[in-house]
């Protein structure tokens, strides 16, 4: 999926289930490693989800963990991810890893942000991009997609074409059942996608949904030490223990309904690079999209 993302899993496994404080204090003593390189949390997140407020995170989801790969990456997959409590709804919106920005008067794509400073960096970028405020972010490397999906026993998702990955075959409109090596090989493919990055964008949204939706089913699988080591090991996250004991609270109904969009560009290249190029209209539409989505009206 390259890298799709979710911690969104812990905050959203975490909305989607609701559990007590013994599970609370399991998770606090399982997860300690996700603040291993920040130390400090969102304040804002802490007060919106304490006052149960509307709040808005980054997923981001690198290319590192996977492939052999343990240089610090980029990040390829972007999603703004909106959890509204007063609305029960939660919305999903991709970035592509190729948007151009200007960064510190160099034109660079989106996805490189993280790579020239830190997950603030990126967050930073997409704020400045799409004018708006995110209260966290959420980051999860390739091969934490893998161990997450294979945690909660698989995932079960429609292919919305046909295409070959790794080992499996998959044929439009035909249900799967996928192993954590099968939904990264799913989310991941690219080029044979008429959509290209699109397409894929989509596909990692759909990977999203199906492990909500398994957690949704199974809620006990949150304590497993099995799905705890994966958190763990892969997930790094400034969204603090207490906003996601909050969110476990007041938000485990913003599941119920999802809904899914993308930033979408046109490409031109520039000096040899292929950017992905967006109008201003299409940023006011996903930024009233965003603001709309944290609306209480």
């Amino acid at each position: 999926m390259k890298k799709i993302l979710v911690r969104v899993l812990l905050v959203l496994l975490v909305a989607a289930l609701g559990f007590g404080g013994f599970v609370y204090y399991m998770v606090h003593n399982s997860t300690s490693q996700i603040y291993s390189y920040n130390k400090k949390t969102n304040k804002s997140s802490d007060d919106k989800t304490t006052s149960k407020k509307s709040v808005a995170y980054l997923l981001l989801g690198t290319d590192t963990g996977e492939l052999g790969r343990s240089y610090k990456g980029r990040t390829d997959t972007m999603i703004v991810m909106v959890l509204n409590p007063k609305t029960k709804t939660t919305t999903m919106v991709s970035v592509p890893r190729d948007t151009k920005i200007d960064f510190d008067d160099v034109t660079i794509k989106i996805n490189a942000a993280y790579s020239y400073g830190s997950s603030a960096t990126a967050m930073a970028a997409v704020e400045k991009l799409l004018n708006i405020k995110l209260d966290g972010y959420l980051l999860i490397n390739m091969k934490g997609l893998e161990q997450l999906v294979d945690a909660v026993g698989g995932v079960s998702l429609i292919s919305p074409l046909s295409f070959e990955a790794g080992d499996r075959s998959f044929v439009k409109g035909k249900s799967y059942n996928l192993t954590g090596i099968d939904a990264l090989n799913f989310s991941r493919m690219r080029y044979e996608d008429p959509q290209g990055d699109y397409g894929r964008q989509m596909r990692q949204q759909q990977v999203i949904i199906a492990v909500i939706n398994k957690l949704k089913k199974n809620p006990t699988t949150v304590i497993s030490q099995k799905f705890l080591n994966a958190v763990s090991k892969n997930v790094r996250t400034d969204v603090s223990l207490d906003s996601i004991k909050n969110l476990t609270i007041s938000y485990r109904d913003a599941g119920n309904t999802i809904k899914s969009d993308q930033l979408h560009g046109t490409s031109q290249n520039i000096d040899g690079q292929s950017f992905e190029i967006m109008s201003d209209s299409e940023i006011a539409r996903v930024h009233d999209l965003i603001e709309n989505a944290l609306s209480t009206k």
